[in-house]
């Protein structure tokens, strides 16, 4: 099991956002998290990278438990990638110092080896092109690929996705599909969060779903969006289908 979450909580104020939540992610498996806008996809995503403090629980990444107060973060963080719905790309920094500006600065690699493994990884991905470009020249799925890819180019153990799709036009969405497809194809274990069901059907090996903080229903996804258990599932998804999202 590479990642252990286990009883873990998080409160806002009076706001239960996780609530005991316990997920297990196998290694090399692909979750989707699915539920409705403050269900706690992100928060879940944020703790698991230590982005925010949990209140109680414990998250384990490849048996060691990352939310121990004595760990340093940023070592964590060097096994996980994580990638925002919000590209957060530099605007002033082209393509290839936005994907090195991390592995150079905060993680000390040396600048030839982090560019290197950098253009690499924009050849494969069909940006070799876009290297010295700036953001502000690509189009959105080009930008969100960027960001992948710069959270790709430590070699991450566990790759982070929330809700990478839900900035882009209907027409760059596939564009991202391809590349988290090819990323399973590969191996990469993934968690990633989103309201995109025909995103999820396609990449997933499981689909766990959130309601209130806790996991209320967790199965392949042919099951848990084709004929889901819980009555509050099948609520949710007949919300989905409605809007024209499954």
């Amino acid at each position: 099991m590479l990642l252990a979450v286990d009883r873990v909580r998080k409160v806002f104020g009076t706001a239960v956002v996780l609530d005991d939540l316990t997920l297990d992610v196998d290694e090399h498996q692909v979750v989707a998290l699915i539920g409705a806008s403050g269900s706690g996809k992100s928060t879940l995503l944020r703790c698991v990278n230590l982005l925010t403090e949990i209140d109680d629980g414990t998250i384990r990444l490849d048996g060691e438990d990352i939310t121990d107060p004595r760990v340093d973060p940023d070592r964590v963080r060097r096994r996980i990638g994580m990638v925002f719905q919000s590209f957060n790309l530099f605007p002033h920094m082209t393509v290839l110092d936005n994907i090195t500006l991390a592995p150079v600065k905060v993680h000390r690699r040396a600048a030839a080896e982090a560019r290197n493994q950098a253009r690499e990884w924009l050849d494969r991905v069909g940006l070799a092109d876009k290297a010295d470009a700036y953001p502000d020249r690509l189009s959105g799925g080009q930008q969100q690929r960027v960001a992948i890819v710069r959270a790709l180019v430590n070699n991450p153990r566990l790759l982070l996705l929330d809700e990478v799709t839900s900035a882009l036009d209907p027409e760059l969405v596939g564009e991202v599909l391809t590349m988290v497809r090819d990323l399973k194809t590969e191996g990469m274990t993934m968690v990633l969060a989103t309201h995109e069901m025909g995103f999820a059907r396609q990449v997933a090996d499981r689909v766990v779903f959130l309601d209130g903080g806790r996991v209320l229903e967790s199965g392949p996804p042919e099951q848990v969006l084709g004929d889901p258990v819980e009555p509050r599932t099948r609520q949710f998804l007949a919300r989905i289908i409605e809007a024209g999202r499954l």
